[in-house]
């Protein structure tokens, strides 16, 4: 067994043995998710996503401890995704998948702490999800360039980012004009996930099956293309039925 395989097997290990204890402690649902109707996976994996809170709520305890504001996690994570796309672009893609978990963990991190400090703000939702398309673009220019010899590598990169910036942009319209829609399979949460683990499992993969590197994160890259158009659709639709019959929208939430 290679060393990045052994090393990624130890973590998968560790984190399903807390996800183990989180079970066993009875599986809390964390409030603050709850709070901001959060799911994963179209809600079928809401399990994960709560495991996974209760996983990083230390370090926003730490964090408020040590005084670290939102800002500083917005900014971190920007680093760490612009640091996972350069190391994809040279072909480092243990590198690239830990950078790019790390960006998703400030991510999280950064709400929470606002929220926890009662500084939650327009700027601060503005600047989220700005850095966030900024970060998502870092990325798959980096897979664009390490692509950049497969035929297929441009239309995938083009598709999986334009997939992920319509999702984003539906949501962000459809707010604006007083709907709210964060359902769909392929949302950030989902997305973060899948390239994480597809930059970290690529090599090891590829050298048990024989395999091109890049391989793996080239089938992921289509479908989170995929999906991501299809959950585009979705809720361009369900914000389409909302504000033609607002009489009848009742609950304004995509479930």
């Amino acid at each position: 067994m290679s060393t990045s395989l052994a090393v990624l097997v130890s973590i998968v290990a560790a984190l399903l043995l807390s996800m183990a204890v989180y079970a066993l402690r009875g599986h809390r649902p964390d409030a603050d998710a709850q709070s901001k109707d959060a799911q994963f996976a179209g809600g079928s994996a809401n399990f994960v996503l709560h495991w996974f809170l209760w996983v990083v709520n230390p370090a926003a305890t730490l964090s408020l401890r040590l005084g670290l504001t939102a800002d500083f996690y917005n900014f971190a994570g920007l680093a760490f995704g612009i640091a996972s796309g350069l190391g994809l672009a040279f072909g480092q893609l243990e590198l690239a998948g830990w950078a790019m978990a790390l960006s998703g963990v400030c991510d999280i991190l950064d709400g929470r702490i606002a929220r926890a400090m009662g500084v939650a703000s327009r700027y601060g939702a503005f600047i989220d999800a700005v850095l966030d398309r900024f970060i998502e673009f870092a990325f798959f220019l980096g897979f664009a360039f390490f692509m950049r010899l497969s035929p297929q590598g441009a239309v995938a990169a083009t598709l999986a980012l334009g997939g992920s910036v319509l999702v984003s942009y539906a949501r962000a319209v459809g707010e604006s004009l007083g709907v709210n829609c964060t359902g769909g399979l392929m949302q950030r949460g989902e997305r973060l996930t899948l390239l994480s683990l597809a930059c970290l499992a690529d090599h090891p993969i590829a050298g048990l099956f024989g395999l091109t590197p890049g391989t793996l994160l080239l089938g992921v890259a289509w479908f989170i293309g995929a999906t991501g158009v299809i959950t585009a659709i979705h809720r361009t639709f369900f914000i389409a039925g909302k504000l033609r019959h607002p009489a009848a929208a009742g609950d304004e939430t995509a479930r």
